[in-house]
């Protein structure tokens, strides 16, 4: 007789009931159906395994984990995959790796869920031969969705490593694949050809849905919103920034469900907003904090939005929040130099110069492998300051840069402007020395000692300047103008050396050339010479048909005299100083003017005119001066601006597919 369950019902059509749901998918269901039966039989390992199994399928990982880790010694190792998957599907990455080390036995979803794991822990290589191995050894339906994620992979190494691409043989038959091929591109800098790639895998996602009945317009904008982003990514790097806006703005409205996509997203347009239109940036920020962005971006996307939050933070004079991001930045990673440059941007809109001078020494001679740009920065910080010499200091200490042809021209113009002349020729001595062993002969090495010497001649240092001159007539014999310069030069140290180099220069009847002066004034480069009209003596000659005609002379006006001037009288030698200047000027005659009849309104004479004026009188206010034309000025703030960095939207595949696994009792424990 079968065995009665609580409530009159058997065993046996409880199990009936968890194997028909179990395949209608409708897991609450079978559920209710193993809790009777495993309240009849607590120790049912099937029946725990099936629970496990459905508990999954509905989503409540940790209630799974739970009965796992209740019923650890009666389940044993049979549940290692359940119980590596709860642990990956709630973010315990490192966990779930431990789990699936420890296991018995690599089956083939286990080894899935192992790609997975590396992939979320961006253990690029590792993950790579996992999915290599498993698609050489398998043969499934999942074959496709495997090498959909070693395409991810592949973009995620040349993405975030910079690691060169390698031809693995993976097709482009459906858009995921031919989306994580323009990923890889866009990661070896190849965006032309990404960019086609993109619109080759948009295409083929419109195909491929638009043979489902069910899918709208709707949906087929939501699946191809992560396309359009990276589109619009690319845009942005090839400088089309606007169509890069409006594409961007398009995926925001469609309201993705992948926060991972929106934050993108959202922080690529905030990397184009920079320091103007705040306001949007502002409100976009919001989306780059949704919950569980964390979990679906690389380490490198969330430092780079980290940096963009403080650079916001710093151009809306929100100092305390920019120090506070820029100090938790750092403290994540200590050696990345992006943090503490942005700490410095802040101190200098605050004016403290000196102080952001201090950090930078500070982390320069705690990370000397950062040191290169950090240097270059505190020397722009002396130049501001007007410390012109410890700024070519702080240069000349910089060894990756210190014989660049960049640097040494800075160097010496610097040096130059401080009339520090040793200096600069020690700049130029220290270049040629280095090079005299590193490239010697090489066009960089002459092209120096040219300009060395040059520089030598230009401020008087002719004695100086001999060795280098010496050193490019040797390399060329037939240069003439090096030769007179070294001539010059040893003209004032040995007039016997001077004499006996003049013997090598060409002598005058070579150096004579026949020119024809006519010929090289009316040539096309001629555009400002100006010809004399030849004279012609004796009588005029007839013009010939062709000739040019001789132009006449133009007359010059005479000079117009001034009015009542009279030309026979000797003109006022004083005439060009002003009258109090003069010899003979005696000042005005004081007096009262006599009364001016007829000046004023008619019938009324001066006097009367005087008392009747308003403005003479004693109650008469004084007169207002005119309003002038003076203004303020303001001084815009200075700001020390950090470019934002870019961010790129995250490759599909290894985070969008799910393994497989084979069908347990009651449901599948797969993802």
């Amino acid at each position: 007789m079968a065995n009665m369950a609580s409530g009159g019902v058997s065993v046996a059509s409880l199990w009936t009931e968890v194997n028909r749901c179990g395949q209608n998918g409708d897991y609450t269901r079978a559920l209710k159906a193993l809790t009777k039966i495993l309240h009849e039989n607590r120790d049912d390992v099937t029946a725990l395994h099936c629970k496990i199994v459905c508990l999954i399928q509905n989503g409540t990982f940790k209630e799974a984990l739970n009965v796992m880790n209740t019923h650890s010694k009666l389940l044993g190792s049979d549940v290692v995959f359940e119980k590596a998957y709860c642990e990956y599907r709630l973010n315990r990455v490192e966990s779930a790796l431990k789990t699936i080390e420890a296991a018995p036995e690599q089956t083939d979803k286990l080894k899935e869920l192992y790609g997975q794991v590396l992939y979320r822990l961006e253990r690029y290589d590792d993950c790579k031969s996992v999915y290599t191995d498993l698609i050489r050894n398998s043969q499934d339906e999942y074959e496709e969705e495997r090498k959909t994620n070693l395409a991810a992979v592949v973009a995620s190494m040349s993405q975030w490593e910079d690691a060169p691409l390698e031809d693995l043989g993976l097709p482009e038959s459906t858009y995921e694949l031919c989306y994580n091929a323009a990923c890889a591109l866009i990661g070896q800098g190849q965006l032309t050809d990404a960019y086609n790639k993109l619109q080759q895998a948009e295409e083929l996602c419109r195909v491929s849905l638009a043979d489902d009945s069910d899918v709208t317009e709707e949906d087929i904008d939501s699946e191809l919103a992560v396309i359009h982003s990276q589109m619009a990514y690319v845009m942005q790097l090839q400088g089309r920034t606007d169509e890069a806006l409006q594409l961007y703005n398009q995926v925001i409205k469609l309201k993705p469900s992948d926060v991972g996509l929106l934050a993108v997203t959202a922080n690529n347009i905030i990397t184009i907003n920079k320091d103007q239109n705040v306001f949007d940036s502002k409100k976009k920020v919001k989306l780059t904090n949704a919950e569980g962005v964390e979990y679906k971006l690389a380490r490198k996307q969330l430092q780079a939005i980290d940096l963009n939050k403080a650079l916001l933070a710093m151009y809306t004079n929100q100092a305390d929040q920019c120090r506070k991001l820029s100090s938790s930045l750092q403290s994540q990673n200590p050696s990345h130099p992006r943090p503490v440059l942005i700490q410095v941007a802040q101190l200098c809109r605050e004016k403290q110069h000196s102080r952001a001078i201090e950090l930078l020494q500070q982390f320069s001679e705690q990370h000397p492998e950062s040191a290169s740009g950090i240097k270059l920065t505190m020397a722009q910080l002396y130049l501001v300051q007007g410390h012109v010499t410890k700024a070519c200091d702080v240069l000349r200490s910089i060894e990756e840069f210190k014989h660049k042809s960049g640097m040494i021209s800075a160097l010496v113009t610097m040096y130059s402007h401080e009339e520090d002349i040793d200096s600069a020729i020690d700049v130029f001595k220290q270049a040629i020395e280095h090079y005299q062993s590193e490239q010697p002969g090489s066009v960089a090495h002459l092209a120096l000692v040219r300009e060395a010497a040059n520089f030598k001649l230009k401020y008087g240092r002719k004695k100086e300047a001999i060795s280098d001159l010496e050193q490019l007539w040797k390399q060329n014999p037939k240069d003439i103008h090096t030769l007179a310069q070294l001539i010059s030069a040893y003209s004032l140290v040995n007039t016997d050396k001077a004499k006996s180099l003049s013997k090598h220069l060409p002598s005058a009847d070579t150096m004579a050339f026949n020119v024809d002066v006519d010929e090289l004034e009316n040539s096309h480069g001629a555009t400002y010479v100006r010809k004399k009209a030849a004279k012609v003596t004796g009588e005029n000659l007839p013009k010939e048909q062709g000739q040019g005609e001789i132009k006449k002379k133009r007359k010059k006006k005479k000079g117009k005299l001034p009015k009542n001037c009279d030309p026979k009288a000797t003109p006022d030698i004083e005439r060009w100083l002003p009258m109090r200047e003069r010899s003979y000027y005696r000042g005005k005659k004081k007096g009262k003017k006599k009364e001016q009849i007829g000046k004023g309104t008619q019938g009324a004479t001066a006097g009367a005119s005087a008392e009747l004026d308003a403005s003479k009188t004693a109650s008469s206010p004084p007169t207002s001066p005119r309003p002038g034309s003076a203004s303020g000025s303001t001084t815009a703030p200075a700001s020390n601006v950090v470019p934002p960095r870019q961010q790129k939207p995250a490759a599909s595949g290894a985070t969008r597919k799910k393994a497989p696994q084979k069908k347990k009792k009651g449901g599948k424990g797969g993802w």
